[in-house]
């Protein structure tokens, strides 16, 4: 294990085409799903929030064209038809709107391209192209019925030519082989660096052969300068990679992009809902077989798992903010926060009229969203520790203190301190390593007007602080930074 991390770290440094940096504006260090909004919303939230917060950039759903399903199922925009950027969250002229908007108040776009397979029926897209899924003809690219593999379905995970060649859930599988197929892809990549994205999360890349996505990620072009990037800029790549660790795939796309850290995503949910110890997360990061700090895209849930049982997401608000707020105090991975509408049955789509067109999120005045939107990143205890995680990037984590069980404490270098309990009262003098004085817990509350909105912290000459928190209160977490001292 220890010579396969070796391996992966140096494989950073060996392809000069690697697509390892999102391209954060500042000292800005995170990004959110904004999952099913329409662009013009995003381009709204970019300006209004998100900013404003710290937030360095946006995962938008799949932009393409995608068919039309019957109740409008979450996951028909990943049911693709064309690569026509017209879809219920808008038209290319929104698109262009929304990067150009967000790029210019230093928020990035990153899409999540759907580019394994084709639709799994046939019907209408919602730019009106036709998918002919019997025959494997999708006459908007256009592909045929030569450009995709043969009829298989995916049913042997410990078989790699299965899990690459065969259909998943019955999506027509492109066959990334052929040039044609590859040039497609690229074009469309492509066209959309030249609309002002920053980069590409890539859906079912465990179901790509590693060398066709090589392939096509070496024929993307650089980012558009007149975006803000720097000259020479490569997109962000990262890849949805599902192993738990009984597959071992993942060394085949680290060359290639960063990879979504699904063992991340299910050990935080482990330890935040009492199923492990908090004491254990010491040693957070690569030791808990997770990958290089430089390649993990990390995060508690997203638009698959928070549909699985027994995971952890905001149906159950006290733990979901305090794994939140952990990814975000902690260094490791680069953290992407969710952010969903509510549901209540696993294939529920997003808030929608009766004509099925998607409904904008509600702002309530204080600062929440209605309509259907759940807006995570606009809870306070996550979108504070986004502006904690920006103050203390580049400090290491010091001073680790536990009870031995469910309650920890750490620094942030002479930055910022937090501290959990996920059972009993934590009543202890702990060391906050930073300066002398009176500083407002962020998790609580925040600096206004000269005064905590929530609880305060006093720390003394030597940096120690009475830390109290007990189990009965709204907030599991208390966090202090440099920046919310009085």
């Amino acid at each position: 294990m220890v010579m396969e991390k070796l391996i992966l770290t140096s494989l950073l440094f060996s392809f000069g085409f690697c697509q390892f940096d999102p391209h954060f504006f500042g000292n800005r260090s995170a990004f959110v799903h904004l999952f099913e909004w329409k662009w013009l919303d995003v381009a709204d939230e970019c300006e209004r929030f998100l900013q404003h917060k710290g937030y360095g950039g946006v995962q938008i759903s799949p932009p393409n064209e995608n068919l039309v399903i019957e109740n409008r199922p979450w996951w028909e925009r990943y049911q693709p038809v064309s690569y026509i950027l017209k879809t219920r969250s808008g038209d290319e002229d929104d698109f262009k709107a929304m990067t150009r908007r967000c790029n210019n108040v230093g928020v990035r776009i990153y899409v999540d391209a759907v580019i394994n397979h084709m639709s799994a029926s046939d019907g209408t897209g919602t730019a009106g192209s036709k998918a002919d899924y019997k025959n494997k003809i999708f006459p908007a690219v256009p592909y045929s019925k030569s450009d995709f593999h043969d009829n298989c379905a995916v049913s042997n995970y410990q078989d790699i030519g299965n899990v690459r060649n065969c259909q998943l859930v019955g999506l027509s599988d492109l066959d990334h082989s052929k040039e044609y197929v590859r040039q497609k892809i690229s074009e469309y990549m492509n066209h959309l660096i030249d609309l002002g994205v920053a980069g590409f999360r890539v859906d079912a890349a465990k179901h790509m052969w590693p060398e066709d996505l090589k392939k096509i990620v070496s024929k993307l072009k650089n980012l558009n300068t007149k975006y803000g990037f720097a000259a020479n800029s490569k997109p962000f790549v990262f890849q949805e990679v599902i192993d738990l660790g009984n597959e071992r795939v993942i060394p085949d796309y680290v060359e290639i992009g960063a990879v979504t850290e699904f063992k991340y995503s299910n050990s935080i949910s482990n330890v935040f809902q009492g199923n492990d110890k908090l004491t254990y997360l010491d040693s957070w990061g690569p030791t808990w077989d997770f990958l290089s700090n430089g390649v993990a895209v990390v995060f508690v849930d997203n638009h698959d798992t928070q549909r699985e049982e027994g995971k952890l997401t905001y149906k159950k608000s006290k733990q979901y903010k305090m794994a939140n707020a952990f990814m975000l105090a902690h260094p490791y991975g680069v953290p992407k926060v969710m952010s969903s509408f509510d549901f209540n049955e696993r294939n529920q789509g997003p808030p929608q009229d009766g004509s099925g067109n998607l409904v904008s999120p509600q702002i309530n005045t204080d600062a929440t969203c209605g309509n259907g939107y759940i807006c995570e990143h606009r809870w306070r205890q996550i979108y504070n520790l986004v502006e904690f995680r920006m103050v203390a990037k580049g400090t290491p984590v010091t001073n680790w203190w536990s009870n031995g069980d469910q309650q920890i404490a750490f620094c942030r270098g002479n930055r910022g301190f937090v501290a959990f309990t996920n059972w009993g009262d934590l009543k202890q003098r702990l060391q906050t390593c930073v300066s002398p004085g009176t500083y407002c817990d962020v998790i609580s509350g925040g600096v206004r007007d000269g005064s905590c909105t929530g609880k305060s912290i006093v720390v003394d000459g030597d940096g120690m602080a009475n830390i109290s928190l007990e189990s009965n209160e709204y907030d599991g977490v208390l966090a202090i930074h440099i920046n919310s001292k009085l």
